[in-house]
């Protein structure tokens, strides 16, 4: 049995008003009486002279986190004998160990600290925060002093080794500020880059004045997040997950999760700006002089030049007077894939000119020339916005500034959503002919999630009053308007209704109106599904949307499209019937992740098709049904593993049979795959609701029914079951994925084959759904 943690520990952490920096300081203090107890015990009355225990790392700086490891080095200066060193360590070891606290420990003379240290990354940063626990202050002290010296000595070497960490840390954890659930200590802008800056600086001095008072602040917002999330969750853990940000917002005094998500983004910009602008001036330091050309200043517009692989304003520059100077200066960042530097940060922040209504052309086109950029802007443009400049000449970005997609549909807020969204749009412009309306289009799209309501209806009279100010012509901003309004309606309609069903490209049709308007909300959507996250994007739903946009294109163009069974059943279907009803039985036959289906004609076929892909892990997408002569039913399915890996198609076709001959309980074994991987599908913070809505007017020929719903394993089968019971024909059916939600929509006929016009029907589907989605 474990032993007791001593009381003076469980008074901190139970201790609900110590909070962040000012908890941490309170568990070292406890933690020091703990261990300096056990080194006097240990020593049993010995003289400690030339012995210290020694504290390192975050314990060493005070800064321990409840689930945070105790860093110790037992320093022996007197040269006592090994094995005796060794039984006093074990002595001091083992009743940490016994209560289960994390111990990071070691014995070392100061010789062979700093012979480590002189070699070994890890330790040299661990013993610059160096501090005694219990035992010889001299032998502390003198170990601290001496570590310094010989990171200074060694500066130059460990500062490169810095840098080339802290920026492959970066590429592995991703952003703490833009993140949907992002690691507060590793993540770009975490409390270890503040470590890091603070190491530099014991190399040399680095930091500006003004750095340490925002990286003070915004590191004070990040560790009482992480102490909070550590508290709650009694886990060594850093990544603030969607699930417990609503438990750390109420502890830490914010409104709600929105509110902690957007102060702690603020924070990480504040520290991630501060850092990479220090690491540039380092590595600028590391490389030194590299000859007079380089030196020399080179123009990249007027006022402005490339000085030290930076963009500077010019002596003649004056930023009052110049509205357009901060968006010009920007683009020649952007272009030359350089930085600005910052002081011309400062002086650009310190007196901008207001920008004029409307905005001079200049303005617009230094805009254009900036987000045509495409990566390149993404930096540069966070620079602006770090120093306020981007809400100055664009007031409506506060809204969204820092604003979390609470989703794991999104991977970034929706400030940096739009930015990533521009850059996509910057490499598809090629397809358009009016590439500076794309780029607009990407930057403003979802503007409107800072405000009221649906954002994409709200976000239209917003575009209109942003880009009518940018000075863009009435007619243009028609064009941004009608693509801020409809910017989700080709992936919504070709991933939620039949693209082959001439309704659906009518519907596009009326709203977009032209064809210019609907080959730029191609791409627009192609960028905007790009930005959003790897779940939004893929080779079937491009190829989906791009169906449909030639569906469209005829349409607006006056051409009639082809009948919806056009090409189902097709040949290849009917062979495989052919098989089915030769055999009696169920045959399946796959290429790729297109699996077609024939068995013998029944009710419940869909549902219990379904019900056994769901058990072979596979997500069905899309799928289309038919009847060929002599009763029997073909279904076609595009599937998706969930987890990944080949299909056991065999396995499929064996359980198929089973599941149609009413030998396999598909009821039990979803139920079981639930219980067992149903922790694995995508989350949110706020669970979608479950909606059923019916709709006569999608489809000529047949009554959608659409059911929006939580993510779940066999939900699929669920509303099909619900389905089959009022005896409804599926004839085609979408799903689409939103990380946490799914839509469904099936086109479905009644038993005569015609749509369901009786509205006591109508809700007896709704019942029906509702009833299969309640069950456990």
């Amino acid at each position: 049995m474990p032993a007791a943690v001593p009381d003076e520990i469980v008074d901190v952490r139970q201790d609900a008003a110590l909070r962040g920096a000012a908890f941490c300081s309170a568990l070292a203090r406890a933690s020091d009486q703990w261990l300096a107890r056990l080194f006097h015990a240990a020593l049993d009355g010995a003289d400690d002279r030339g012995l210290a225990l020694v504290a390192v790392g975050g314990y060493g700086r005070s800064e321990l986190c409840p689930a945070s490891d105790l860093d110790v080095v037992l320093v022996d200066g007197g040269r006592r004998p090994r094995p005796a060193l060794a039984g006093l360590a074990e002595r001091i070891w083992y009743p940490v160990w016994d209560t289960g606290v994390k111990l990071g420990h070691a014995v070392r003379t100061p010789k062979e600290a700093l012979a480590l240290a002189a070699v070994d990354l890890d330790t040299a940063t661990a013993l610059l925060d160096a501090r005694l626990v219990a035992g010889d202050p001299e032998v502390a002290v003198d170990l601290a002093e001496r570590a310094a010296r010989q990171w200074r000595q060694k500066s130059s070497r460990w500062l490169a080794e810095l840098g080339r960490s802290v920026a492959e840390r970066h590429r592995r954890r991703g952003e703490v500020a833009f993140l949907l659930e992002p690691d507060l200590k590793e993540g770009r802008g975490g409390l270890r880059d503040v470590h890091a800056l603070g190491w530099a600086e014991a190399a040399r001095r680095i930091l500006l004045d003004d750095d340490h008072t925002a990286l003070a602040d915004a590191y004070s917002a990040l560790l009482g997040a992480r102490v909070e999330l550590q508290r709650r969750t009694a886990k060594a853990t850093d990544q603030l997950l969607l699930q417990e940000q609503d438990a750390v917002a109420e502890a830490l005094g914010d409104a709600d999760a929105d509110a902690l998500m957007a102060r702690l983004a603020a924070a990480a910009r504040t520290i991630a700006w501060t850092s990479d602008e220090t690491w540039r001036r380092i590595d600028a330091s590391l490389r030194g002089p590299v000859g007079r050309l380089a030196r020399r200043d080179q123009p990249v517009g007027a006022g402005l030049v490339l000085r030290d692989g930076a963009v500077e304003l010019g002596p003649q520059a004056r930023p009052a007077d110049d509205p357009t100077l901060a968006l010009r200066a920007a683009a020649a960042a952007a272009t030359a894939g350089a930085p600005l530097s910052r002081t011309t940060l400062d002086r650009l922040a310190a007196s901008p000119a207001p920008m004029p209504d409307p905005w001079p052309e200049e303005a617009r086109r230094a805009l254009l020339r900036l987000l045509g950029a495409g990566d390149a802007a993404v930096g540069v443009m966070e620079a602006l916005d770090q120093r306020g400049l981007l809400v100055a000449m664009v007031p409506e970005w506060a809204k969204v500034r820092n604003r979390p997609q609470r989703n794991a549909y999104h991977r970034f807020t929706v400030d940096r959503h739009l930015l990533e969204a521009a850059a996509r749009a910057a490499a598809l412009a090629d397809r358009v002919h009016r590439p500076d309306l794309l780029l607009i289009a990407a930057l403003l799209h979802d503007i409107g999630k800072g405000y009221p309501g649906d954002h994409s209806a709200g976000g239209a009279p917003v575009v209109e009053g942003i880009t009518t100010r940018m000075g863009f012509e009435p007619a243009d901003v028609a064009v941004l308007v009608t693509l801020t309004r409809h910017h989700l309606l080709l992936a919504d309609a070709a991933t939620r209704r039949d693209v082959n069903d001439p309704a659906t490209a009518d519907m596009v049709a009326a709203a977009v109106e032209a064809q210019g308007t609907l080959e730029l909300l191609h791409a627009l959507t192609e960028a905007d599904s790009l930005a959003t996250g790897p779940s939004a994007w893929s080779p079937w739903k491009a190829g989906l949307v791009a169906a449909l946009v030639e569906r469209v294109a005829k349409a607006l163009g006056g051409q009639a499209p082809a009948s919806p069974a056009a090409d189902f059943p097709g040949p290849e279907h009917q062979a495989v019937a052919d098989r089915a009803r030769a055999a009696g039985e169920v045959v399946v036959t796959a290429s790729g992740r297109t699996v077609v289906v024939a068995a013998p004609d029944q009710p419940g076929l869909f549902c219990r098709v379904a019900g056994t892909l769901a058990l072979h892990g596979l997500d069905v997408l899309m799928a289309r049904a038919g009847s060929v002569p002599g009763g029997v039913a073909v279904e076609e399915l595009r599937v998706e593993p969930v987890f990944g890996g080949e299909p056991d198609w065999p396995a499929v076709e064996r359980d198929l049979r089973r599941a149609l001959g009413g030998r396999l309980s598909l009821e039990a074994r979803i139920a079981d795959r639930a219980r067992a991987y149903g922790a694995a599908r995508a989350t949110a913070a706020v669970p979608a609701a479950t909606r059923v809505i019916i709709d006569n007017e999608a489809s000529a020929t047949a009554t959608v029914v659409e059911v929006r719903a939580p993510d779940r394993i066999g939900l699929l089968y669920r509303v099909t079951r619900a389905l089959a019971e009022l005896a409804l024909d599926i004839r085609h059916a979408t799903v689409a994925s939103l990380g946490h939600e799914v839509v469904d929509a099936f086109y479905v006929v009644d038993a005569s084959g015609d749509k369901i016009i009786d509205a006591d029907h109508r809700r007896e589907i709704e019942r029906a759904v509702f009833a299969e989605l309640s069950r456990a």
